[in-house]
């Protein structure tokens, strides 16, 4: 069996076009980026995620290839795009050569990615996890029209800075900068509240905790 690499998934012209794909189709229907850029920015954070807890080398890139895998799924529909992706993401793995065992870890790991229905089942999953859901920003914001946001479009565009730090022997902190005259805080829970308990499972899935900290005050 093969030793697929992050570089080998992100040079493959079948993922590029089901995330450029699955983007398309959500832009059509009012949802924010989920492009290459969210990809490969959850890529890169769930890997050092894994690297600065202390995880092989070879876990840490299998969560940078779960995580720039597992929005693929959004090609087909929204609806239950984890576990479409997961399917999706097992035939390309299969096409590359990576062990049986390596393609379980990384579809168990994008078809347990969403709030709605998902498990942290690994530490890949569990990075992933964390790495997804900090990915909160303006920038993702594709309506330029502030009069018709909705409520997602204004928690993201009132976030003006988030970064998940991992401080290895204590916990993982989402840090957020929210603009509370575009936004109150209590709207940024009323969307994301499942995101964030979702992420609490998974810290604890890696032996740590869960912190999030909104304008400097810690609310969880």
């Amino acid at each position: 069996m093969k030793e697929v690499t992050l570089h080998t998934i992100k040079e493959d012209p079948i993922v590029q076009g089901y995330i450029q794909g699955g983007n398309r189709h959500l832009e059509a229907i009012g949802y924010t980026e989920h492009g290459l850029r969210h990809v490969g920015l959850v890529s890169h954070i769930a890997h050092n995620i894994m690297e600065k807890l202390g995880h092989p080398e070879r876990e840490c890139e299998l969560a940078a290839i779960a995580a720039y895998l597992h929005d693929i799924g959004n090609v087909v529909n929204r609806s239950l795009h984890a576990q479409t992706g997961a399917v999706l993401a097992a035939s390309i793995l299969e096409r590359h050569g990576m062990s049986p065992e390596e393609i379980a870890v990384v579809i168990g790991a994008v078809g347990n990615h969403d709030e709605s229905d998902g498990h942290p089942v690994s530490n890949v999953s569990a990075a992933l996890i964390l790495a997804d859901k900090s990915d909160v920003h303006r920038s993702r914001v594709r309506n330029r029209d502030l009069a018709t946001f909705d409520i997602h479009d204004r928690v993201n565009y009132s976030v003006e800075h988030s970064f998940i730090r991992v401080y290895p022997q204590d916990r993982i902190s989402l840090e957020i900068e929210i603009n509370t005259e575009m936004c109150p805080v209590m709207d940024y829970f009323e969307i994301f509240l499942a995101r964030m308990l979702l992420c609490r499972k998974a810290a604890e899935f890696l032996k740590t905790r869960f912190e999030l900290k909104i304008n400097e005050v810690i609310l969880l």
